[in-house]
């Protein structure tokens, strides 16, 4: 049960925290979809291992996620190269990719972590993970791993992971202390977090698909610093205008 990820409306982003009640239901329901023979699952509730199918639940319209979310008019998609390359991903890196969608990201950080590396398609919708196992296939990756992650957390073990990446999503999270607690124990003790976000600026009118966003930079780095995470510098990949770029640390 393993694969990929993305920044944007992705399940965790505009589905806000979709119910996907699979085996156990929301609040226990760790599953993880896995294709990479070098991962086999990941803990679940009683910290055993766990594996399972994730079965299909909304009725998501995966062609019409795929065109709102992979266009050239969407910064985050015609950006991408550059935001990878901030990212600054190196061979044998263990990365997750939180609110993975239809795994754009998640796709591209395959390929720069390479064979010996592993990326963690983190999303609770399950069409999603079953669309990003079908395109790791397809474009012949065995080192994603889907996890489908939780209301609470995003379901990966303690120290497991040396990168995060958070794209367009959280703003979505309605329990970011629970969340971000579960991140920053997944993350190795001198860990990266990468936060990317429309950049709310006071006086300046929102576009209306951006309504949604209820606190702007300052506010974001303040929350994350209360949360656990030092924060590092503000990233500028060409291309981002709308949206900017955070880098934590786990201390």
């Amino acid at each position: 049960m393993m694969t990929r990820h993305l920044q944007y409306l992705s399940s965790w982003s505009k589905m806000r925290w979709v119910k996907t009640c699979v085996v156990t239901g929301l609040v226990f329901g760790a599953v993880v979809a896995c294709t990479a023979e070098s991962e086999k699952a990941v803990r679940g509730d009683e910290g055993q291992m766990t594996s399972a199918t994730p079965s299909d639940s909304e009725n998501i319209n995966i062609d019409l996620w795929l065109e709102r979310l992979e266009v050239g008019s969407r910064e985050l998609y015609s950006a991408r190269d550059s935001v990878v390359e901030a990212l600054d991903l190196k061979p044998g890196m263990r990365v997750a990719d939180v609110g993975a969608g239809t795994g754009l990201y998640t796709l591209l950080f395959a390929e720069n972590v390479g064979g010996d590396g592993v990326v963690y398609a983190v999303d609770i919708e399950p069409k999603f993970l079953t669309l990003i196992n079908k395109r790791t296939s397809d474009n012949g990756l065995d080192n994603v791993v889907s996890v489908l992650g939780r209301k609470d957390s995003i379901t990966l073990p303690d120290n497991s992971v040396d990168v995060v990446f958070i794209a367009d999503s959280y703003h979505y999270f309605e329990d970011r202390q629970a969340v971000m607690n579960s991140i920053r124990t997944a993350l190795k003790p001198g860990g990266f977090l990468y936060v990317v976000d429309f950049d709310l600026v006071e006086g300046k009118t929102r576009p209306l698909e951006q309504q949604h966003v209820r606190f702007g930079r300052p506010s974001v780095i303040s929350e994350i610093e209360f949360f656990g995470f030092e924060f590092l510098d503000t990233p500028t990949p060409s291309g981002l205008n709308e949206n900017f770029m955070l880098r934590f640390v786990r201390p």
